[in-house]
């Protein structure tokens, strides 16, 4: 049977529960918002295939549970994961104050070089902000990753978020196979690392922020 994408991108949606993480999966993989979401138990993933630059990216998105009881489950999928997205919730104080707990466990349980995105989300809520912008984007310059807000609920940047990291796992994937002279088409074997919690998916990446 024919391939019918180029490439298969691992995403992972990470943060404290009720952040939104389900909600802004569900806009981004199907168009569609429900205020009703329960929260996720364990692990769940969406599929969505988007083309960039001529290449059609097959993009497996995996959303997590945010409560503590869930932490040893989720952090299996760590490892496979080549884009992070750490979501946290405008309107709660909280939620953003754990990012840098998110990103510990990141550095813990995740490969070295995977990519990683700050999203702050409802932010179509502006009247219940606690959590301004400029602070969202100090994190982000602080961990040295990209930085969004996001609202799944109004459909803002969710579209733009999702491209912009698998723009960069994408540019920073050929960047590997040109550096090592291998063909820079083909499956993305997501699968591909050993169980050694930082292990590279490719040898060659850098670690340059695009």
């Amino acid at each position: 049977m024919a391939k019918t994408y180029d490439y298969l991108f691992k995403l992972l949606l990470i943060g404290d529960s009720g952040v939104g993480k389900t909600c802004v999966l569900f806009r981004f993989s199907d168009d569609s918002f429900n205020n009703s979401f329960i929260s996720t138990i364990g692990i769940d993933f969406k599929i969505r295939t988007i083309e960039l630059d001529g290449k059609k990216i097959k993009l497996q998105i995996w959303d997590t549970a945010g409560q503590e009881r869930f932490r040893t489950i989720t952090t299996a999928y760590y490892r496979g994961a080549m884009g992070i997205m750490l979501v946290y919730d405008i309107t709660n104080e909280k939620s953003f104050d754990n990012i840098k707990n998110w990103i510990r466990n990141i550095e813990e349980h995740a490969s070295q070089d995977v990519e990683r995105m700050i999203i702050g989300n409802k932010c179509d809520i502006e009247e219940r902000r606690q959590v301004s912008r400029e602070r969202g984007q100090q994190l982000a310059i602080e961990y040295g990753t990209k930085f969004m807000e996001t609202s799944a609920k109004a459909n803002l940047n969710v579209e733009e978020a999702f491209f912009t990291l698998a723009r960069d796992i994408k540019a920073k994937f050929e960047r590997s196979q040109g550096m090592s002279g291998a063909p820079t088409s083909g499956r993305v074997n997501v699968g591909a690392g050993s169980g050694h919690k930082k292990t590279s998916f490719f040898s060659n990446w850098s670690c340059s922020l695009l």
